[in-house]
């Protein structure tokens, strides 16, 4: 037995090797033995002092995996007399083991084999682990009242259908281990258990109500945990604002002042800084009415995300790189942005308006160009929840706004556009009646703006919330001069296309002229001619992967002119387009699940149909067995 131990050991051993195969070979040695031949083992080599702590950590990581995983075919096929000796060893072994990342391993298996003992009728078949965790939680060793904390934590459900008997018990352990300043480390390990117990009972408003003192040494808790730069307790103020809001409620001039001091402390870091956002902005999804009762915090909340959305670096090549990186969610002015919008949701702009109002005036005057990056971002941000008031002084915010088109710096510029784009979106129609006017030849200068494709775009992708919801008889005035502007830059980068593969504005250009076509429907058909040669082209070629994407909206494109101008105009495309989409068609099972193509194409089949009419019949055998596969696709990308 203790060479077959021995054995397994050195297996344990291999499974951490550098080596690729060398670990590949052990996985595969590791997985062919038994599950009740391991578990003994793994228990053995879990509680074995004089082996590595690497091993030890392993043994407790892989036993933990195993009840997660096996448990049903596994536990049942040890003798009870075995079962016995297996419990008996994990809570030795949290007692024995000396170093405390081995030790919270062990306790995370013991807590694995703890929720699989309670059975479906909520009976707790283990009731000596129950006593044991109340012995550790009241032990000298502070290692094991961590210990008996850590197991609670990962089962707040250990009691089963006792719990309520063991109430008054609970909340001793609680209180006293929350008490515990000495030890910093049980404090914090007993605020993550409450934060569980109390989340796992969010229904119970009686129980709720019996554990309110808890809380005040939590938020202290909260609070000492920022000198160690440990997000955990954070993340648990957040889980309580998501699950148990109201219980939060007499902490409420705490709770606020410590994130807004944790938002505004550049010494953290900026995860940190975000979580204390974070904490605000769930309260104020879960419990409007509450944080709206705390409204004295607002004057101060709001110019820390606006200060936030500040917090911008220089990129010198920003403005021309033709494929950004992906916009950096993790950065504090774009998490500040989503804060903003999901503030002004939650709370209304009754609420959020004026502190924001009072703030973007000075922000606008600014000589550093992200304050009036942000102040613009700003004013994107809190156009939905803010609707109501703003909808009254729209003339104010325009003029406020336009300017800033003309802005040296082309990332204001950019924001300008940002600002244009979310106005037409939040409150079109009406704003594109209004201005018009005032809008349409300042987005079309933008398109000029060939030195910066990123802002150039932007600019296209404005005008494309403008022609979505702009009525088909102010859109129709502006035809001319919108189309010939789309031609000489659809032109120009078509030439960048084939001579750099350069393709972002090109991406924008083709989606502006779909909406503008689907806005103005048959007026579009005089201007057919000029465009569909070009489209087509960039049909047939666009073929690399890099490309897939402007193919897709070039799909989108053709089928919604096709749409526009009808039947009888498109006929003499309709067969080339076919061809190349059924073309693609064919090609579909070679496609990459995530192949952006797809849901354009399936969009771009059905107006096809309805172009078509009865004549699509012919294509339908060709057609649906691909559909039928990507609408099988697990849904990612668009769709």
């Amino acid at each position: 037995m203790a060479d077959e131990q021995a054995r397994f050991e050195a297996l344990l051993q291999g499974l951490m090797s550098d080596d690729n195969d060398s670990r590949t070979q052990n996985e595969g040695l590791y997985d062919k033995i038994p599950g009740p031949t391991k578990l003994p083992m793994l228990v053995q080599s879990m509680s074995n002092s004089n082996i590595s702590i690497e091993i030890r950590t392993l043994s407790s990581v892989l036993l933990r995996r195993l009840f997660t995983n096996e448990f049903e075919e596994v536990w049942p096929k040890l003798s009870p007399e075995l079962q016995a000796a297996v419990k008996e060893k994990l809570m030795s072994a949290i007692t024995e083991e000396l170093t405390p990342p081995v030790r919270r391993k062990v306790c995370d298996a013991t807590a694995e084999l703890a929720r699989n003992m309670i059975d479906d009728e909520e009976n707790m078949n283990w009731p000596e682990v129950l006593k044991f965790m109340f012995e550790s939680a009241s032990s000298p060793d502070s290692g094991l009242r961590e210990s008996a904390l850590h197991i609670f934590k990962n089962v707040p459900g250990i009691f089963g259908k006792q719990q309520s008997h063991y109430m008054d018990v609970i909340k001793q352990m609680l209180t006293r281990c929350l008490a515990d300043r000495d030890n910093p480390q049980v404090w914090f390990e007993a605020i993550k258990a409450s934060t569980a117990f109390l989340v796992a009972n969010d229904k119970n408003n009686h129980l709720l109500h019996h554990f309110k003192d808890l809380l005040p040494p939590m938020i202290q808790g909260m609070n000492e945990s920022l000198a160690a730069d440990d997000d955990s307790l954070m993340k648990c103020l957040i889980e309580l604002a998501e699950n148990v809001p109201k219980f939060l409620r007499p902490q409420m001039d705490n709770i606020i002042p410590f994130c807004l001091k944790v938002i505004s402390d550049a010494n953290l870091s900026d995860s940190m800084r975000q979580l204390g956002m974070e904490a605000i902005v769930t309260l104020s999804e879960t419990a409007p009415a509450m944080v709206r009762k705390f409204g004295k915090y607002m004057p101060l909340l709001v110019p820390q995300v606006l200060a936030l959305m500040v917090d911008l670096e220089e990129e010198e090549d920003w403005s021309i790189q033709d494929e950004p990186e992906e916009e950096d969610t993790e950065s504090n002015s774009i998490a500040a942005e989503s804060a903003l919008d999901r503030l002004a949701c939650a709370l209304g702009g009754k609420t959020m308006l004026p502190h924001i109002l009072a703030n973007i005036p000075q922000m606008l005057q600014n000589g550093d160009w992200r304050y009036r990056h942000a102040a613009l971002m700003a004013i994107s941000a809190c156009a939905e929840g803010c609707h109501q008031q703003m909808e009254g002084m729209l003339n104010n915010i325009l003029d406020a706004v336009l300017p800033f088109l003309k802005d040296p710096h082309p990332r204001v510029r950019y924001a300008g556009c940002n600002a244009i784009g979310q106005l037409c979106r939040d409150f079109g129609p009406l704003f594109q009646k209004k201005y018009h006017n005032r809008v349409v030849p300042e987005l079309l200068q933008i398109m000029d703006d060939n030195a910066n494709p990123r802002v150039q775009s932007h600019g296209a992708a404005a005008l494309v919330n403008f022609a979505e919801e702009c009525p088909k008889i102010v859109l129709s005035q502006y035809l001319d001069v919108i189309l010939d502007k789309m031609e000489q830059v659809l032109s120009s980068k078509f030439k960048e296309l084939l001579e750099r593969g350069v393709k972002l504005v090109l991406e924008q250009v083709v989606t502006a002229l779909a909406s503008v076509a689907d806005t103005v429907e048959e007026k579009f058909t005089q201007y057919y001619d000029r465009f569909m040669p070009c489209l087509k082209y960039i049909m047939q070629n666009a073929v690399t992967k890099e490309m897939r994407l402007l193919r897709g909206k070039t799909i989108e494109c053709i089928s919604l002119i096709g749409l526009a101008v009808g039947k009888e105009k498109f006929l003499q495309d309709c067969s080339d387009v076919m061809q190349m989409l059924l073309k693609t068609q064919t090609d579909l099972s070679e496609m990459e699940d995530d192949d952006p193509q797809i849901s354009y194409m399936i969009s771009a089949w059905a107006r096809m149909c309805k172009i078509l009419g009865k004549e699509f019949q012919q294509y339908l055998p060709l057609v649906m067995p691909p559909v039928l596969k990507a609408a099988s696709l697990k849904p990612e990308g668009h769709w």
